[in-house]
C-alpha cells in the first residue's frame, strides 16, 4: 500500500500507521521544574541521542488544547535545565501514571509514588528509581507547526552536563542492557522492552588497489 500522510486519513486503516514503522522509540522521562517551584516529570517517546562530544538529546513536545505548549517544553525553556530519566521495566506502570495530561502544579513523581532524588548540576530532580539519568542544560528549540495549534511540535535540545548509572547495571565496565530491560515505544498503545541484545563487529574497509 501507499499514503500520504499529509492527507488525513488517506490510509484507509483503523489508525495511523506511521508511528508503529518507525519503532521501537526510546523514551525520555522528562523531569523539569516550572519558575514558581513546581516540579514536572512526564514521558517522551519522541526522544533521542543526536550526537556526542559534546553529548546532545532532544525530546520533542506538542501543544494541548488549552496551552501551545506542554509543561516539559515550557519548563525546559524558561528555566534552562531538563533531565532524561531512563525508565526500565520495572518503572513501566509508573511511566505510564505520569502520562495523563493533569493541572500544572500536580506533582507526578508524588502521583506515580516515586522518589524525587537531587541531581548534581540541574535543578530539576531525578527520579531516583530509574537506573540512569543524564542532567541537561536547554540548547535551544526547533518548532514544527501543524494545521492543528496543539499539534505544532517543538523539538527541544538539550547538552548533558552529567550522567548517573546505577552500579549495578554494569557488568566488566558495560551497561548491560538486559539488566534493566530499558522500555520502548511501538504504535498504537504499544510498548516493548529489550530483552535480547547481539554484537556485529565492524566489517574492515578493504580499499582495492588501483592497480588490480
Amino acid at each position: 500500500m501507499f499514503y500520504d500522510p499529509d492527507i488525513k486519513k488517506s490510509h484507509g486503516l483503523p489508525h495511523d500507521p506511521f508511528k508503529s514503522l518507525v519503532a521501537p522509540r526510546p523514551i525520555g522521562w522528562i523531569s523539569t521544574v516550572s519558575t514558581d517551584g513546581h516540579v514536572n516529570l512526564a514521558p517522551y517517546s519522541f526522544f533521542n541521542a543526536v550526537c556526542y562530544n559534546p553529548c546532545i538529546v532532544m525530546f520533542s513536545s506538542s501543544g494541548l488544547p488549552d496551552d501551545p505548549q506542554k509543561h516539559s517544553w515550557r519548563n525546559a525553556e524558561e528555566t534552562g535545565e531538563f533531565v532524561c530519566n531512563i525508565v526500565s521495566e520495572e518503572l513501566k506502570d509508573q511511566m505510564n501514571t505520569t502520562s495523563a495530561h493533569v493541572p500544572r502544579g500536580v506533582d507526578e513523581f508524588e502521583l506515580a509514588g516515586l522518589t524525587a532524588e537531587p541531581s548534581e548540576k540541574v535543578k530539576p530532580p531525578r527520579v531516583k528509581e530509574s537506573p540512569a539519568h543524564l542532567e541537561c542544560k536547554y540548547l535551544r528549540t526547533v518548532e514544527f507547526e501543524s494545521e492543528e495549534a496543539h499539534h505544532t511540535h517543538g523539538v527541544i535540545f538539550g547538552h548533558v552536563v552529567g550522567i548517573h548509572i546505577r552500579d549495578d547495571i554494569l557488568t566488566d565496565g558495560m551497561v548491560d542492557t538486559l539488566k534493566f530491560r530499558p522500555v520502548a515505544r511501538l504504535g498504537y498503545m504499544e510498548y516493548t522492552v529489550v530483552d535480547n541484545v547481539f554484537s556485529m563487529g565492524r566489517p574492515d574497509v578493504k580499499i582495492p588497489n588501483a592497480a588490480e
